[in-house]
């Protein structure tokens, strides 16, 4: 079975993660955490509130992720620890933080990322008080869910329970054979046309 590494292609880097989707069934197979009923103390006083936050991976380095094609071709596709961390910060640069889909399919408001973060030790990182474990490299972010409807349908009921990206890559191989292609047509441009040669008088 082929096994392909996505990448973000650097002159279309506008392109790369347009939103975060809350989804049933995560392709990177990891479940976020939903956070409730939490008792914090405020400045002297015991509130009792919801934090409504979720917390999971966005992208996990060198995983797997099956795929199917149109003409019923299986393949897996993987991000790289480098393209995980470039994804993460274009998601972040791009003020992408609200832009959020349910199921990949409806856009939805009252999400926002308020925490992202690249692990960097297994042992040492914020994942690990909250019993998540992931491998060094991996994406995880913080949602705040201010959707009640969504809060009580979806993320109550346990109907979602990950995030997925959703974005635009490309195949690494696609694009070092578009560069070689690209680099093959300037020379041979370069050889069919000689330098001008301009004499000044």
């Amino acid at each position: 079975m082929k096994f392909i590494e996505l990448v973000i292609d650097e002159s279309q880097e506008f392109f790369a993660i347009d939103a975060i989707s809350i989804v049933s069934d995560p392709a990177i197979e990891s479940e976020f955490i939903a956070l409730k009923n939490q008792k914090q103390k405020i400045q002297f006083k015991q509130v009792n509130e919801e934090k409504r936050l979720l917390i999971g991976p966005a992208l996990i380095p060198d995983l797997p992720i099956y795929r199917q094609d149109s003409n019923g071709e299986e393949f897996y596709v993987y991000f790289s620890k480098k393209t995980v961390r470039k994804a993460m910060e274009l998601f972040s640069t791009q003020s992408n933080q609200n832009n959020w889909t349910l199921e990949h399919d409806q856009n939805i408001q009252g999400l926002s990322v308020v925490e992202s973060w690249i692990v960097e030790s297994k042992e040492q990182d914020k994942s690990a008080l909250y019993g998540l474990d992931v491998p060094v490299g991996s994406w995880l972010i913080s949602c705040k869910v201010n959707n009640d409807a969504i809060w009580e349908k979806y993320v109550k009921s346990g109907d979602v329970l990950g995030f997925s990206i959703e974005g635009w890559f490309m195949d690494k191989f696609q694009v070092i054979q578009n560069n070689e292609k690209l680099m093959r047509s300037i020379e041979d441009l370069c050889k069919t046309h000689s330098p001008v040669r301009k004499d000044i008088v």
